[in-house]
């Protein structure tokens, strides 16, 4: 068995879940990288956890087939013999404006439900054995701030982040108090997953929203691996909550 504590997180070869493995490998975590297709981006982040001085394993999962993902819980247990945090990260979405309704097939909802909320889901289930024999241990999803107001983004990725809400608080609910869980949402987020979104106009409308930002600056992928590492590492009274990170745009005063 490690002597380290052990965290997987899900999605973690870029963005928010390449962000939260480095930052849990500097507080001391060995940590199981999770990825569906990139392999390569994944091998990266691993090399770079063992960089820090811990132990990494690689898994390859797609978090909507249960299967996988027992298969990931089995090596977990089988390298570390632990699991002591888990970080369900995993997401996709579809390129489709908000108010096109007619752009989004039945198979487009079904796939995004299927990796962001049915997915966090099972790799939690998955993952309960190894947890409830952790002193600690804790659970933090991915959600979004999509997921608490209307935003831009596509309907059903909007649908399954506010599902991803409700799940956390009914998962907090029903595994306390031995397991924690709480959920972040991050607000308007620097980085490629945005750039893929707003192509041309990332400049532009991100020095729009940073503008509106009461500290200035739209939120990074460091911000919210902060914000998860806290949730995991302390705040022990804390759970079924949803922490929003977005520098105090939602509460401007207009």
């Amino acid at each position: 068995m490690s002597a380290r504590p052990v965290a997987l997180v899900t999605g973690s070869a870029r963005g928010i879940g390449r962000a939260a493995a480095l930052a849990l490998a500097e507080h001391g975590y060995d940590v199981a990288v999770n990825y569906s297709v990139s392999q390569a981006a994944a091998q990266q982040v691993a090399d770079e956890v063992r960089n820090r001085g811990v132990s990494a394993v690689l898994v390859g999962a797609d978090v909507a087939e249960d299967a996988a993902i027992t298969r990931m819980a089995d090596v977990i247990g089988d390298t570390f013999g632990r699991l002591d945090a888990l970080v369900n990260n995993a997401g996709v979405t579809i390129d489709v404006p908000a108010a096109d309704l007619d752009a989004v097939t039945a198979d487009d909802w079904d796939k995004i439900f299927a990796v962001n909320v049915r997915g966090t889901f099972q790799v939690t289930r998955a993952c309960l054995p190894l947890l409830r024999q952790a002193a600690s241990p804790a659970v933090v999803n991915v959600a979004s701030i999509t997921g608490l107001r209307p935003g831009p983004q596509p309907l059903p990725y909007s649908a399954s982040k506010a599902a991803v809400v409700n799940l956390t608080r009914s998962l907090a609910g029903a595994l306390g108090p031995a397991v924690r869980v709480n959920a972040v949402a991050p607000g308007w987020m620097e980085g490629d997953w945005m750039r893929a979104r707003l192509g041309d106009n990332y400049d532009r409308l991100m020095d729009r929203r940073a503008r509106m930002t009461p500290l200035r600056r739209c939120v990074t992928a460091d911000d919210v691996a902060a914000t998860i590492v806290s949730l995991i590492t302390s705040n022990p009274f804390i759970t079924g909550e949803t922490i929003v990170i977005d520098g105090g745009l939602t509460s401007r005063i207009a």
